[in-house]
């Protein structure tokens, strides 16, 4: 047998297993999908596999860029499925949450970790059925935020 090349230089997080599916929505209105390894919450940055292709090289994120952090079972979601609003099918651990982003979207779910003064906060939908598995808040990024 011959001799085994030296494993490869690889900065950013090393690829494994399939890494969490994500939609990451900026404050200026722009996304971008992808797949994590190391997105952790107050963390100020992340890396992101655009398009989950994790062949190539990952792209940091900056967490104060951004809106929210969507954590998803694919990236299409479904065009014909109408989001419930409000608190529907409401599940989750933790207290009733909704939550206005700046740009005038409005989210509700449940929370155990709200603080007003952290990077954010874990959101899981209220809507079970919806595309979205949980978010990641991102507090500046809030209008208006109302236990229900």
């Amino acid at each position: 047998m011959g001799a085994q090349s030296p494993a490869p230089n690889v900065t950013g997080p090393t690829p494994g297993a399939a890494g969490r599916m994500i939609v990451a929505h900026f404050l200026d209105g722009r996304t971008i999908k992808g797949t994590t390894h190391d997105f952790l919450p107050n963390r100020p940055t992340f890396h992101i596999y655009v398009d989950g292709d994790e062949r190539s090289k990952a792209v940091a994120l900056s967490v104060p860029d951004l809106k929210a952090v969507f954590f998803v079972k694919d990236y299409a979601g479904s065009k014909e499925r109408a989001d419930v609003s409000g608190f529907g099918d409401a599940r989750g651990f933790g207290r009733k949450a909704q939550v206005t982003f700046a740009d005038g979207e409005v989210v509700c779910g449940s929370t155990t970790g709200y603080n007003p003064t952290a990077l954010g906060f874990f959101l899981l939908p209220a809507d079970s059925g919806a595309n979205n598995t949980r978010i990641y808040v991102i507090n500046k990024a809030i209008r208006e935020f109302k236990w229900m």
